[in-house]
């Protein structure tokens, strides 16, 4: 479904004269990506002095652009009316907390019933956005904050801070081990090489790296907050389990329930019904696409990750005295 064209005027300044018209015109109109306006000019939309030119046609100031934006529904999801949990939102970003077991966006067994489906029936404009304004991802049992583009300008900015490393993520994780101190790790991530739905190291991976630190010390397992340094599949879940600290409930990289020695039945029925990872995106910091000013989110701790931080406290305060 194409939406009517609008059409946006603007005059090259002679500053610019000796740049390509693809570069003069991704600093004219700063809203769309560089792909989408290479796009438009091969497609004729972009006109310069009211000819259609190559993307490498260098300008000399004072010509005259004319561009025709072609919005076209970009997903093809349907909207779902679906409960968010709306931590903010204004008329260039949405910033949600998305529950455990809420699945992103539509693929194979999972058709419908996901945050993109939910954000569709929020707003149906999201339909515009290069994938319904969903720029980066939380796994289906990972809780915590997602920010979602609700405009091209915003779209645009937030996939350049994102390659940028300039968007903050900050984690809160239950991990197996009663860890001594923080640290970083720096490891390469690729696709296992024997299980695709999986991510390893790899020495040819992606770079990769993950800070964490204690935040808090129980008898058998750790409270850890984890940072972001890249953003890649799986990244925190793989590097503590490359570390020797899986988090707890991850049976795709820690393995089969670890029931510690001497659990009382508290901890062993928290642990038991711990069905997920307990990784938590408590934290979300960026520019704001409109205002350019530093923005931050935060969200507490689900109840099932705080049920279990508890029945931890009681395990480690019985087993000290």
């Amino acid at each position: 479904m194409t939406e009517p064209e609008s059409r946006l005027n603007a005059t090259v300044p002679v500053e610019l004269a000796g740049r390509r018209f693809d570069q003069a015109l991704a600093e004219l109109f700063p809203d769309y990506s560089r792909s989408r306006l290479t796009a438009w000019i091969k497609d004729g939309a972009a006109l310069l002095d009211g000819e259609s030119v190559a993307p490498r046609r260098i300008v000399h100031g004072g010509e005259a652009v004319a561009l025709s934006v072609r919005m076209e529904r970009e997903i093809g999801a349907e909207p779902e009316a679906i409960a968010l949990d709306i931590v903010h939102e204004d008329a260039d970003v949405i910033v949600v907390n998305k529950p455990p077991g809420l699945v992103v966006h539509p693929g194979a067994g999972n058709p419908a019933g996901t945050l993109q489906n939910a954000l569709l029936h929020h707003d149906p404009k999201l339909a515009e956005i290069p994938r319904g304004g969903i720029v980066h991802r939380l796994d289906k049992d990972t809780s915590g904050l997602m920010v979602i583009a609700r405009s091209m300008r915003a779209h645009t900015s937030l996939v350049e801070q994102l390659s940028a490393r300039d968007v903050h993520r900050q984690y809160a994780a239950i991990v197996y081990g009663a860890m001594v101190a923080g640290g970083r790790v720096d490891a390469p991530l690729g696709r296992h090489p024997h299980d695709r739905l999986k991510q390893a190291v790899r020495e040819d991976g992606r770079e990769a790296v993950t800070h964490y630190r204690v935040r808090e010390r129980f008898r058998t397992m750790t409270l850890v907050e984890c940072r972001l340094e890249t953003g890649r599949t799986h990244q925190i879940r793989v590097h503590m389990a490359h570390v020797r600290h899986p988090l707890v409930g991850d049976s795709q990289y820690g393995g089969l329930l670890k029931l510690p020695k001497g659990a009382g039945p508290e901890l062993v029925a928290a642990l038991r019904g711990f069905r997920r990872q307990a990784l938590h995106a408590e934290r979300l910091e960026f520019l704001h696409p409109a205002s350019g000013e530093t923005v931050a989110f935060e969200a507490a701790l689900p109840p099932d990750m705080q049920a279990l931080l508890a029945a931890l406290r009681v395990d480690t305060r019985e087993h000290a005295a």
